[in-house]
């Protein structure tokens, strides 16, 4: 077994062990007599005697994490998510590192009250991706990872892809900000082809450019998938045609998230018909393109006339005028499927002012589904931008407050696919 006594950060490289093998799956939360979970020992020293043993300084955060899980665990608890997010500014933090990951991943191996893994914002680096391969394929209670910001580059991508093609329990990987790169992106999209478990994959912001004839390839042969995350995936209009001929043949992906990407009216046309046939997609996330009056007049055609499944569209920043806004609120006068539609950050004229304060006054859009609140001055109509929308907290979480306001994060509530922040 590897190990070193001093801290292995973003850059180090990979333990040289022989290559990871796959056993045969134990049942999910192994029971023992009675139906409860076998009894597991403390969290807290189990963790303390494994850095007394590899001579690794204790990890004060983590430590106060690990004590939390113990008190819950007396409790009875199970389905327990284990939260080490770096960013949490309540209380001091000292991030966990490779070296750190391959202690917490011996504590959790062969615990079956915790069910969920969130390390988000720390610094695993591909070190911690080894280990966090490692512990996909012998913890097979987990349905939940998040690794979103952990300074893991393509090699690490390929470690944690790889063993996903034997993993059957993981529901929801999230890899966002990751810069996993092509190299990476491709074991990802060849994992989903063979992984038949997985839910929810998040490769936004992973360095992945024109993504979209390898996923495409994916979800012609993947059944499983229900949500998938790309955006920041330099996606043109001819990568948006091969990923809607795609769609004619899946029908098991209900989100589609493409936003920040280069798209145009042009490949707005490929999508628009694809949504015309498609039954299964229920939201859709154009944020951050540039589809213009073109492209929001033919999505408004395809959403009046024959699709009857897309519940929530958003179109932020899309370089759409009054025109085309006038044309998406018209249809869903005749679309009484579509629930919510998230507008802001394109150019509003008084008609388009008009168009969504009637549809809010008349009770076809709720306040809470769309991002923008009509007010009158001097008897004419305005919008005012309200917090609202398909995923305001993909990112970050407030430190107060509700953190999954429903209406904050709508496509989590429309698509409720496990854990969603």
């Amino acid at each position: 077994m590897w190990h070193k006594e001093k801290t292995i950060r973003a850059g180090s490289s990979l333990p040289s062990q022989a290559p990871m093998t796959s056993r045969t799956p134990t049942p999910v939360g192994a029971e023992a007599v009675g139906g409860a979970p076998e009894p597991v020992g403390s969290l807290q020293k189990h963790y303390n005697n494994l850095c007394m043993e590899k001579s690794q300084k204790i990890n004060p955060f983590l430590l106060h994490i690990l004590q939390g899980v113990d008190e819950e665990i007396k409790r009875g608890l199970t389905g327990i998510t284990l939260n080490i997010a770096g960013n949490n500014h309540s209380v001091p933090v000292e991030r966990v590192t490779g070296e750190h990951f391959w202690i917490l991943s011996k504590i959790l191996e062969k615990n079956p009250y915790i069910n969920g893994l969130d390390v988000r914002y720390n610094l695993i680096s591909d070190v911690g991706a080894y280990y966090a391969a490692r512990l996909l394929q012998k913890q097979h209670s987990l349905i939940y990872l998040n690794l979103m910001f952990n300074d893991i580059g393509p090699k690490g991508g390929e470690l944690i892809a790889k063993a996903l093609h034997t993993n059957t329990t993981l529901k929801y990987l999230r890899m966002t900000g990751n810069k996993v790169e092509n190299e990476g992106g491709m074991f990802f999209a060849a994992m989903l082809q063979i992984n038949s478990s997985l839910e929810k994959l998040d490769l936004g912001d992973c360095d992945l450019e024109e993504s979209t004839v390898h996923l495409g390839h994916m979800l012609k042969e993947n059944h499983c998938l229900v949500e998938l995350y790309m955006s920041k995936h330099d996606v043109r209009n001819s990568g948006l045609k091969q990923l809607s001929d795609s769609l004619y043949l899946n029908k098991s992906l209900r989100y589609l998230d493409i936003s920040c990407n280069k798209i145009t009216h042009d490949g707005i046309i490929s999508l628009a018909d694809v949504l015309k046939s498609n039954t299964t997609l229920e939201v859709i996330d154009l944020s951050f393109n540039r589809i213009e009056n073109v492209g929001a007049k033919k999505l408004s055609e395809t959403l009046a006339s024959h699709n009857r499944s897309l519940k929530a569209l958003s179109v932020v920043s899309n370089s759409i005028e009054g025109e085309g806004l006038v044309a998406l609120s018209q249809s869903m006068k005749t679309n009484t499927t579509l629930s919510n539609i998230y507008i802001w950050g394109n150019k509003f004229d008084e008609a388009t002012c008009v168009a969504y304060s009637d549809l809010i006054q008349t009770g076809r859009l709720k306040p809470d589904n769309t991002d923008v609140e009509p007010y009158v001055v001097d008897g004419r109509a305005y919008l005012a931008e309200v917090s609202n929308g398909l995923k305001k907290h993909y990112y970050w979480t407030p430190t107060y407050g509700e953190a999954c306001r429903l209406s904050s994060n709508a496509g989590f509530s429309i698509v409720p696919v496990g854990k969603q922040l």
